[in-house]
């Protein structure tokens, strides 16, 4: 038999994975150590891969200890965590799972501004309740023909744009530049806000998408406004959004994401009336995790036959 190769495991993986690794990778998991230095000390320089995922990325100590790294598969879309810079500086491919989650964080995504616009919790709370029998449940707004503003119009933005349309709503958007569609496009995140009614954020996290969604694109959406966040929790100013919220200056908000998760600002727990909470679970469902753990593993498969990878981050074509 040929000798496996040593891949670290960052995170949990499903035994369907680990299956389908277990003939060509010798799996070294590294979260449930106790000496975590002192194992990469030991095997780091062995390690020729590395398995993660979206939120763990590839820490420091990890790349340091790791000179004959040559490949990291991240099970997940957004690679933020990743120090790209650095790893393709040594010559190391990364990979990522694009397109296999698009429909179901576009479902999470529409599925907040309904149950925003409609008070889908609070309509819970009123029929779990008893408060029906005391009185009808107050009016809540139509998502029909809305203005919805797409910021981050990439793969799955244009998902959730082609859902939007069943609700025959105008679609408007703002990206790093203008796309070849028939959406209205604005110059900023500001002018976007200001021109919808809805605004969903889709765009990448990392350092230049931090706080995009500010005071003043919340006052630009207004007071009727509302926003949806299943991008990363870095790209909302959650302090500013808690105060546009407690002050009326925005009208709603559902959130799947969240700058300290799984930590919740307790100010947006208690907002039951206007805020939507998911515990970032945008692309959980048993199908789209399944395809997600498989391209992961099929990228590194890929890798170890003919040193190429299947979904390389954009930063990685061509190398």
């Amino acid at each position: 038999m040929v000798d496996r190769i040593a891949l670290l495991q960052i995170g949990t993986i499903t035994d369907r994975m680990r299956d389908m690794l277990a003939d060509r990778f010798e799996l070294l998991p590294l979260l449930d150590r106790d000496d975590r230095s002192g194992f990469l000390a030991e095997r780091g320089q062995d390690i020729a891969a590395v398995l993660t995922n979206g939120h763990y990325g590839v820490p420091d100590d990890v790349a340091a200890a790791c000179p004959n790294l040559k490949a990291v598969s991240s099970y997940g879309v957004g690679y933020d965590a990743i120090d790209v810079e650095g790893l393709t500086a040594r010559g190391i491919l990364i990979s990522h799972t694009p397109n296999v989650l698009n429909d179901e964080v576009a479902v999470t995504a529409i599925l907040l501004w309904l149950a925003c616009y409609r008070g889908l919790i609070a309509a819970d709370a009123h029929a779990r309740g008893g408060a029906w029998e005391d009185g009808e449940f107050p009016l809540t707004r139509s998502p029909m023909e809305r203005k919805v503003g797409i910021l981050g119009l990439g793969r799955i933005g244009q998902t959730i744009a082609d859902m939007a349309a069943a609700f025959r709503a105008e679609i408007h958007y703002h990206a790093r530049s203008r796309k070849d569609v028939p959406f209205t496009y604005h110059d900023s995140p500001t002018a976007l806000a200001g021109a919808v009614d809805v605004l969903i954020v889709i765009t990448p996290g990392g350092p230049e998408t931090h706080h995009i969604v500010d005071a003043g694109v919340l006052d630009a959406l207004g007071s009727d406004g509302c926003l949806i966040n299943v991008s990363r929790g870095s790209t909302v100013d959650e302090t500013a959004l808690i105060e546009a919220l407690r002050t009326g200056r925005l009208g709603y908000a559902g959130l799947d994401v969240f700058e300290a998760e799984p930590k919740i600002p307790q100010a947006l727990k208690d907002m039951t009336d206007r805020v939507v909470l998911t515990p970032h679970v945008g692309s959980a469902t048993v199908q789209t995790r399944q395809a997600m753990g498989d391209l992961t593993v099929r990228n590194l498969l890929q890798w170890l036959d003919d040193g190429t990878l299947e979904t390389p981050i954009p930063e990685c074509k061509g190398m």
